[in-house]
């Protein structure tokens, strides 16, 4: 099986103006020094930045400007994310398209990052894709990543290389790079994670290779980061072992139990005592809200129990 080369497109974002000739400029740059790449993964939200006030309808006049660019090259794309409109409410999606100019699948973020991204509703089907004759491809989105079981349900689906265009800013990006490698591993997989700059994130992308080891991490500047996968490691992890050790998924596989926690009308008393999904706040002034909220027993704007539709 020969080896496949992807390059991600680490770059500024701006939340002010569209990204879309600077992303065309980045591809047609990364295309002119590695010609010899066949796939190409931007940023979260990389195209109109971080603001739903941007959202689209798709199909949309960017992502036509992406399926030309594909073709144009003869390359896979993964044009980040955007905000989208559909049936009046507001996902995080993103495309997968091929060579041809072909918009092949769609996926809406399954986790928004509550309560910082209220008003986006989650997606609910999970994504993979088949590169022909290389390998079948995994599509998550940054926050995804934090509920391990959207990682280990791509895998399940045969997944050997996870695509995971992220926005990330935030002092959290470290425990990102150690979710990362621990989703490589335990998977066995490939983890290929892109981020961008300013209102676009901290940088700092990371791939990883199915034993957990970082095969590539930048910096905090603009970068383009081409890396040949070679997609045996990948089937021989998963053969013989991280490393020749653990197994993961084969004693995932055989030793799959009945996970109560999962059934839809299970009783989680533990979890339903954490309280509600909020933003914090100062102490003082999260226990006068709760105060009154027990004297009213009704809930208080600022202590939702629930996320309908997306909504606080």
């Amino acid at each position: 099986m020969k080896p496949f080369a992807i390059a991600g497109i680490q770059m500024k974002i701006s939340a002010v103006v569209p990204n879309i000739k600077l992303m065309k400029l980045k591809l047609d740059i990364t295309m002119n020094l590695y010609p010899w790449v066949e796939m190409v993964v931007f940023s979260e939200l990389c195209a109109y930045g971080p603001l739903t006030y941007a959202a689209q309808e798709l199909p949309c006049d960017f992502e036509k400007e992406m399926q030309e660019a594909a073709k144009k090259h003869k390359v896979w794309i993964i044009p980040g994310s955007v905000f989208e409109k559909r049936d009046g409410k507001i996902f995080n999606t993103a495309s997968v398209i091929n060579p041809q100019g072909e918009v092949i699948k769609r996926y809406s973020k399954m986790f928004p990052f509550y309560p910082y991204e209220a008003g986006v509703t989650p997606g609910h089907d999970f994504c993979t894709f088949d590169v022909p004759g290389v390998a079948r491809f995994g599509l998550s989105i940054c926050y995804d990543m934090w509920f391990p079981e959207t990682i280990r349900t791509l895998a399940v689906m045969g997944a050997e290389v996870i695509l995971h265009p992220t926005m990330t800013g935030t002092i959290d990006r470290d425990i990102e790079l150690s979710i990362s490698r621990a989703m490589a591993a335990v998977n066995q997989c490939y983890f290929f994670d892109v981020n961008g700059l300013d209102t676009g994130g901290s940088g700092r992308s990371i791939v990883c290779g199915p034993d957990g080891r970082v095969l590539h991490q930048a910096g905090e500047a603009e970068e383009i980061f081409p890396i040949e996968l070679d997609i045996e490691r990948v089937r021989r992890s998963r053969e013989l072992g991280v490393l020749r050790l653990g197994q993961p998924l084969k004693s995932f596989r055989d030793h799959l139990g009945d996970f109560s926690i999962y059934h839809p009308d299970a009783k989680l008393p533990y979890l339903e005592s954490l309280g509600s999904l909020i933003k914090p706040a100062r102490l003082d002034t999260l226990a006068e809200l709760k105060i009154e909220e027990e004297k009213l027993h009704t809930p208080s704007p600022a202590f939702p129990t629930t996320f309908k539709g997306g909504e606080l």
